[in-house]
């Protein structure tokens, strides 16, 4: 669905892959060192197990998690170095679209829902204090949505509306923007506009198309 300038009020990011780069091969190949040979059938960026939907959804404690997979090892691996190969695709912030997100503010509500878990948060975190000017996401968007706190994950339907319902949006004025298209899917089937985020593709590009 289509946005146009008069009717886009809010905006919705997702982080991984539009505001956050990504390497997930890097995290399969860490793993297969450790000797999680079978990993690339646990986990994948666009579909996961049970236990991973479980991670991103606070189901499963970080340290339940870490536990499961030291077990899958073919041999002796540590908590850390299990915790060090599931960040190990995290990579570096995208700042030129995040300082242009900040300019938006005024005139915007901006929103960030991601599919994540504590793991990844704590490291995201530490990445942006360290080598950005901001400290969390808060700090570039009004609210941040995590799926591990909210609840519910993307494409569920029932993650937009609980968002739609916590921020009063109207679904007809707000745009969600996402690598997925499973997400964009079922951000549609919730009323919200959509715009389905290329690899190529940068923030500050996109949204000339949307913004007035």
């Amino acid at each position: 669905m289509n946005a146009t300038p008069q009717r886009t009020r809010t905006i919705i990011f997702d982080l991984g892959g539009v505001l956050l780069n990504l390497a997930p091969e890097r995290t399969l190949h860490a793993f297969v060192e450790l000797g999680i040979h079978h990993f690339d059938q646990l986990f994948t960026v666009h579909k996961a197990t049970e236990l991973f939907n479980r991670l991103e959804t606070g189901g499963v404690e970080p340290r339940q998690f870490v536990e499961t997979l030291i077990r899958e090892a073919d041999r002796p691996v540590t908590g850390m170095q299990v915790v060090d190969a599931w960040n190990a695709m995290l990579l570096d912030f995208r700042q030129d679209s995040l300082r242009f997100i900040e300019r938006l503010h005024d005139r915007y509500h901006i929103l960030l829902f991601s599919n994540t878990n504590a793991i990844h948060q704590e490291a995201f975190e530490r990445n942006m204090r360290e080598t950005t000017p901001w400290r969390r996401m808060e700090d570039v968007v009004h609210t941040a949505y995590y799926s591990h706190k909210l609840g519910r994950r993307k494409p569920e339907v029932t993650a937009y509306e609980a968002i739609i319902e916590e921020e009063e949006l109207d679904p007809s004025s707000t745009l969600f923007i996402d690598d997925n298209m499973q997400n964009i899917r079922g951000a549609e089937e919730a009323g919200l506009l959509t715009h389905h985020f290329l690899l190529e593709e940068r923030v500050e590009d996109v949204l000339k198309d949307f913004l007035d």
